[in-house]
C-alpha cells in the first residue's frame, strides 16, 4: 500500500472575503481529520491548506491508497443464550451469525471470553482496509458540512441532469482530487474529480492549468495559473510588498490584520501600487479618513513616523499591469467622493453643538423595556455623578456629570450615522469644537474604553467615571429585564462590558466597593438588590475567569474570590499573598485543618459564638490555642488594616502547632453543652483569624 500526498480543489465563485480564511482552515481540517479517522493518513500528517477567491484546497501528505484491515471482534450473546446443553448452536445464534454473513460453521470458531458476571460468544473477523476512493468521497461530504458557511447559495446542478440543485455558499464549477499523478474518483455538489482547473481570471499563463502531481500544485498555479493558492503564502506577499512601498516614503502602513485578511481573500496574486488624495482632507479627523479607506475602499492609509495620517495610501492591485497608472488614477478618482463625503458630514455637524442634540436622544429607542437614550443617557450621568461622589471630589463631579450628560450626543451626528465606530471619538472632537475641557472631551471618547481585551483603559478619572456608570447601567439593566448571556450567546456583549468594570476597579486600584457600585446603579435604573446581587456573582465568575487566564492557579484564585472581596483593587495584593502563604512549610496542615473546622462550623447547631470564655477552656491546648489566636489576630488584623495581606498571612504560620495540638488533644463534640459551645465559638475565632485575606480552605489538598 503505497503512500503518496494527496491534493483536493473546489473551483467556485468568488467566496465572501471576511469568511475565506476559516471556510479553508476548516475544510482543510476536517477533510484530514476525516482521512486520519479512517486510516487512511497519520493523525499527525502535514496538512497544507489552500484557501484564494476562488478555490478552496488541501494537501495531505502520506496518504495510503488503501488502509490496512482491522480486526473486528463482535460479541454475539451470553453462552447460555447461543449454545443448548450439548452445545449445539441455539436458533438465536444462527440468526445472529446470518446478519454477519455467517453460518452454522463458523460456530466452531466463536471465542468464549468473560463479560461481568457472565460468559460471552465473539465473532471474530477481519475487516478490509477502507479504499481511498471510499474514504475520500466521505471526508469531502464530512468536510463540506461542517464549513462555516455564513449564507447558503442554491443553483442549478452543474452536472446538467434533471432538475436537481445544489447547495453552497457559492457555485462551484470544478473539483480535483489527485492521489499522486492519480486522479481520485470521486464527485461532489454535481462535479466529477478530474485535474483541471483555472488560474487567475485576467493573467494566467496557462487556461486551464492540469494539475500534473499533487506534490506540483502550488508551483504549478504560481507558474501556470498567476495564483498564489496559500493564504498564509499570499498574506505574508502583501505585508512584504506593503514595507516595501512604504519604506522609501519614510512611512508606514496602517496595521490592521482584519484588513490583512479581507484583502489576501480578494486577490489571488498581489500587487501594492501607492495613491494620493488632495491634503485638503487631511482637516477631517483622521480616524474618519482611515475608516473610510479601510471599510469602503480596502486600502492601507499611510501614516508618519509620530502616528500622523498622510494623503498617500497603498492599495493591494489583483492586476500587475506595465503601466500601472491607470489602475493608480482609478483608485485615486473613487476615494476622492469618499473622503469629500467625510468632509462634508464633519462640516455639516460642527453647525450643532452636543449641547443642543441631548434633547433629541430621548426620541431613540434604546430598548424596548428599557426606554429611549435619553433616559439611559440621564441614568449614566446620575450614577457617574454618584461614583464622583464616591471619589469625594466635588469638581470632579461636575465635569462627570457635564461628560456623561454630552456622552451620547454624538449618535445624532451624520458622521457616526455612516460610521457607528466612530462613536465617542467624534464626540471627542465636537466636545473640543465646541469649548470644552479636555477633560470631559477625551472623556466622551474614553467612555467606551476598554472596547475590547487589552484595550487601554480611560485616561482620566472623568472618563473613569462616565465609563464605569455606562458599564453598570448596561449590565443592571440587562439583568434586570432578563437578558443575560446564555452559553456563546451575548448580544449585548455583558461579559465585555463586566470585565471592563472589573479591569478599571483593579489596574486603577481604585477606592470603590462593587456592592456599592451596584446598589447605586440598580437604585438608580429602579431594580432591585436582588437584580444587583445577580449581576456581582455574574461579575465574580468572571472576575475568576480573567485571573485563571493570568496565570494564577485555580486554587489561589478560588481562596481569593470566595470572600467576595468588594475592593477590586485588593486582588493582586491578596493572590500575591496567598501564593507566598502557599510556600510556607506549614501551608499545607493549615489549609486542612482551616477546611476541618470550616466543616465542624457548618454542622454546629444553633448559633456560634464570636469568642471563647477563658474560663470555660480546661484543657492546656485549647488554653494554648485561645491565647496563640487572640496574640496572633492582633498581629494579623494589624497587617490587614494596613494593606498588608502578605504579612497578615505570613503569622499564621505560628499557629499550626497549637492547632495541632488542639485536634490531637481536644473533643470539640463533648457532650457537656457549655463546654462545646466554648471550643467552638474558639474555632470560630480562629477561621476568622484565618480567613480575612482568603479562604485558606481552598489550598487544602
Amino acid at each position: 500500500m503505497s503512500a503518496q500526498n494527496l491534493l483536493v480543489e473546489l473551483f467556485v465563485e468568488e467566496l465572501p472575503p471576511k469568511a475565506l480564511k476559516k471556510l479553508g482552515e476548516s475544510f482543510a481540517a476536517a477533510l484530514a481529520e476525516s482521512l486520519a479517522a479512517q486510516g487512511l493518513a497519520e493523525p499527525n500528517a502535514a496538512v497544507t491548506s489552500f484557501a484564494s477567491p476562488r478555490r478552496l484546497g488541501v494537501q495531505v501528505a502520506g496518504v495510503l491508497a488503501c488502509a490496512a484491515d482491522k480486526p473486528v471482534s463482535t460479541k454475539l450473546m451470553p453462552v447460555s443464550v447461543g449454545l443448548d446443553a450439548g452445545g449445539n448452536a441455539t436458533p438465536a445464534l444462527l440468526k445472529r451469525l446470518a446478519v454477519l454473513g455467517a453460518d452454522a460453521s463458523a460456530v466452531g470458531q466463536l471465542r468464549r471470553a468473560p463479560d461481568g458476571k457472565n460468559e460471552a460468544l465473539f465473532h471474530d473477523s477481519i475487516a478490509p482496509g477502507t479504499t481511498l476512493t471510499e474514504g475520500l468521497q466521505r471526508a469531502l461530504e464530512v468536510a463540506l458540512e461542517k464549513l462555516p458557511i455564513p449564507k447558503v447559495m442554491t443553483y442549478p446542478d452543474p452536472s446538467g441532469e434533471g432538475w436537481e440543485t445544489v447547495h453552497f455558499v457559492r457555485p462551484a464549477h470544478g473539483l480535483i482530487a489527485l492521489h499522486g499523478a492519480d486522479i481520485v474518483p470521486v464527485s461532489v455538489l454535481g462535479l466529477e474529480a478530474g485535474r483541471m482547473t483555472q488560474g487567475h481570471r485576467f493573467e494566467a499563463r496557462v487556461d486551464p492549468v492540469a494539475i500534473t502531481n499533487a506534490d506540483c500544485y502550488a508551483l504549478q498555479m504560481a507558474d501556470e495559473g498567476a495564483v498564489i493558492a496559500s493564504f498564509a503564502e499570499r498574506r505574508t506577499e502583501i505585508v512584504r510588498q506593503l514595507q516595501a512601498a512604504a519604506a522609501p516614503l519614510g512611512l508606514k502602513p496602517v496595521e490592521d490584520d482584519a484588513l490583512l485578511d479581507e484583502v489576501t481573500a480578494l486577490v489571488e496574486r498581489p500587487n501594492v501600487l501607492v495613491g494620493k488624495f488632495e491634503e485638503a482632507f487631511l482637516e477631517v479627523p483622521q480616524e474618519c479618513l482611515i475608516l473610510t479607506m479601510k471599510a469602503n475602499q480596502k486600502y492601507f492609509p499611510l501614516l508618519d513616523a509620530a502616528g500622523k495620517l498622510t494623503n498617500q495610501f497603498l492599495i493591494a492591485s489583483n492586476i500587475s499591469p506595465t503601466d500601472a497608472s491607470a489602475v493608480i488614477q482609478g483608485n485615486e478618482r473613487v476615494v476622492r467622493p469618499r473622503l469629500a463625503d467625510a468632509k462634508f458630514f464633519f462640516d455639516q455637524d460642527r453647525k450643532k453643538t452636543l449641547e443642543s442634540r441631548v434633547s433629541g436622544l430621548a426620541k431613540v429607542v434604546y430598548h424596548n423595556k428599557l426606554g429611549t437614550q435619553g433616559e439611559r443617557s440621564n441614568k449614566v450621568e446620575l450614577i457617574a455623578v454618584g461614583i464622583a461622589a464616591m471619589l469625594g471630589n466635588e469638581k470632579l463631579e461636575s465635569a462627570v456629570g457635564t461628560a456623561a450628560k454630552l456622552a451620547k450626543a454624538d449618535l445624532l451626528t451624520d458622521m457616526v450615522g455612516e460610521f457607528p465606530e466612530l462613536q465617542g471619538i467624534m464626540g471627542r472632537y465636537y466636545a473640543q469644537h465646541d469649548g470644552l475641557s479636555d477633560d470631559i472631551a477625551f472623556a466622551i471618547e474614553d467612555h467606551y474604553k476598554p472596547r475590547f481585551a487589552g484595550d487601554e483603559l480611560p485616561r482620566s478619572d472623568v472618563g473613569m467615571c462616565v465609563a464605569l456608570a455606562d458599564k453598570l447601567e448596561t449590565l443592571v439593566g440587562m439583568f434586570g429585564i432578563g437578558e443575560k448571556p446564555t452559553g456563546d450567546k451575548d448580544p449585548f456583549a455583558l461579559r465585555r462590558h463586566a470585565l471592563g468594570v472589573i479591569r478599571m476597579l483593579i489596574e486603577r486600584d481604585l477606592p470603590l466597593k462593587l456592592d456599592a457600585l451596584l446598589f447605586v446603579a440598580a437604585g438608580i435604573r429602579g431594580f432591585s438588590e436582588d437584580d444587583a446581587g445577580q449581576v456581582a456573582a455574574f461579575m465574580f465568575d468572571r472576575l475568576s475567569g480573567m485571573l485563571r487566564e493570568q496565570g494564577y492557579s485555580a486554587q489561589e484564585v478560588d481562596a481569593v474570590v470566595a470572600l467576595k472581596p468588594q475592593r477590586l483593587g485588593d486582588i493582586p495584593k491578596r493572590l500575591a499573598a496567598v501564593r507566598a502563604f502557599a510556600d510556607l512549610p506549614e501551608a499545607p496542615a493549615l489549609a486542612a485543618a482551616n477546611k476541618r473546622v470550616g466543616n465542624i462550623l457548618k454542622k454546629a447547631e444553633g448559633e456560634v459564638g464570636d469568642e471563647p470564655d477563658p474560663l470555660r477552656c480546661v484543657e492546656g491546648a485549647e488554653k494554648d490555642l485561645m491565647v496563640k489566636v487572640a496574640a496572633i489576630g492582633l498581629d494579623a488584623n494589624k497587617a490587614f488594616a494596613a494593606g498588608d495581606y502578605t504579612a497578615s498571612l505570613q503569622v499564621l504560620a505560628a499557629l499550626k502547632a497549637p492547632v495541632d495540638a488542639f485536634f490531637d488533644s481536644v473533643m470539640v463534640n463533648t457532650d457537656d453543652p457549655a463546654l462545646k459551645a466554648n471550643r467552638l465559638a474558639l474555632l470560630n475565632q480562629l477561621h476568622r483569624t484565618m480567613n480575612r485575606v482568603a479562604d485558606l480552605s481552598r489550598l487544602a489538598a
